[in-house]
């Protein structure tokens, strides 16, 4: 089967592909990276398209703080990217009638949940941070291809920023709404945190009002702002004075399981700014982190059960222009050549989470795929 990676929407409307690279860009280790990251620039100015992801774990290269806690039983690469010569309209994948995922086996039940979510509630109390992402595993088998399987799960549920990622390791089918960093041309930079999740309701009326509970929720306003307010920042390492804005904040957007809460952070990029320079900024995105960043990855290091891998890092392309789109990758599934598959799950926790009600809402953004 020939390596591709396939965007729901990417560059070209109505869906992207990129197929058959010209060569396969590949970190696995720390001190690849920097040699990884030259051969991108260099390949975006020989005219190359790049598409691939990075994982959550790359942002441990970037701060002294977090070298030490590089696990070192990753499944997946730092970064793993095509180079290709451009990219094709996308030919719509045929789901095969038997490309299903198995009953879901959660790695943590709701007690080892809750005892993990009690340390992180300590350290909120402690004044450590205010928020932190707290994830687990979904383990899972899969039948067909998983290329049959990404079509199943894409006539399930559109989302705006889904993909397929296979350049030869394990293969990433991802259904995430979430929107990383998008930059243009120009220089302009767009981010879109999202942080606030709520149920569909059963009927129209009841649906309508989950709605306007979430856009009301103090709570979810709370966790949101805390994230807009990190990613500011980040992007501020970057940015032109004063360019920074939000010029949407608390909007809820809708799929077929939930609801989201987003908002929406612009900005100019300063000139001649690198990829290495972008991803050492943002990377992870601050709404699967928590806040303040370094403190919550350090806590989280040492409550989650096993390294999160492409789970919470970024898969996207970046044209030989210099613009560029990466999704956050959540709802997403890690498909092994053994027929296993994982994905994971979590939401942030803050002062007045509860155990109970965060494992629920965790367990609700699996129901994509199963």
């Amino acid at each position: 089967m020939q390596h591709q990676v396939i965007f729901d929407g990417g560059p070209l409307a109505g869906g992207t592909a990129f197929a058959d690279p010209l060569r396969v860009i590949r970190a696995d280790t720390p001190d690849a990276v920097p040699a990884a990251f030259a051969a991108m620039e260099a390949a975006k100015a020989q005219g190359c398209w790049l598409a691939g992801y990075a994982s959550y774990e790359l942002g441990y290269v970037f701060s002294h703080k977090l070298h030490d806690l590089m696990p070192p039983d990753r499944a997946t690469p730092l970064l793993e990217f095509g180079v290709f010569d451009a990219p094709a309209p996308a030919r719509a994948a045929r789901a095969g009638g038997g490309a299903v995922l198995s009953a879901p086996q959660p790695v943590w039940d709701q007690d080892a949940y809750s005892a993990a979510f009690d340390q992180i509630k300590a350290y909120i109390a402690a004044g450590d941070i205010y928020q932190a992402n707290l994830t687990f595993p979904i383990n899972a088998r899969y039948a067909g291809t998983p290329l049959e399987l990404y079509a199943a799960l894409c006539s399930r549920q559109p989302v705006p920023h889904g993909a397929f990622v296979d350049l030869g390791g394990p293969v990433l089918l991802s259904r995430s709404p979430e929107l990383f960093f998008a930059i243009n041309e120009t220089g302009g930079i767009e981010v879109k945190p999202m942080k606030g999740t709520v149920a569909r309701g059963p009927t129209t009326d009841e649906d309508a009002a989950q709605v306007e509970w979430l856009r009301g929720s103090a709570k979810n306003q709370a966790e949101n702002l805390m994230i807009v307010d990190l990613m500011r920042n980040d992007i501020s390492r970057l940015a032109q004075v004063g360019s920074v804005r939000v010029p949407d904040l608390f909007q809820v957007e809708t799929y077929a399981t939930l609801h989201q809460m987003t908002s929406r952070i612009v900005a100019q990029l300063l000139p001649d700014v690198t990829l290495r320079d972008i991803f050492g900024a943002l990377f992870p995105c601050g709404s699967i982190t928590g806040a303040p960043k370094i403190r919550a990855m350090q806590i989280l290091r040492a409550l989650e059960a096993q390294p999160r891998g492409a789970y919470c890092g970024a898969i996207g392309w970046i044209a030989p222009q210099g613009h560029m789109q990466f999704n956050v990758a959540i709802r997403t599934v890690l498909c092994h050549p053994d027929g296993t598959a994982q994905l994971n799950v979590g939401g942030g926790v803050v002062h007045d989470s509860t155990a109970v009600e965060e494992y629920t809402e965790a367990l609700l953004k699996s129901r994509f795929a199963f």
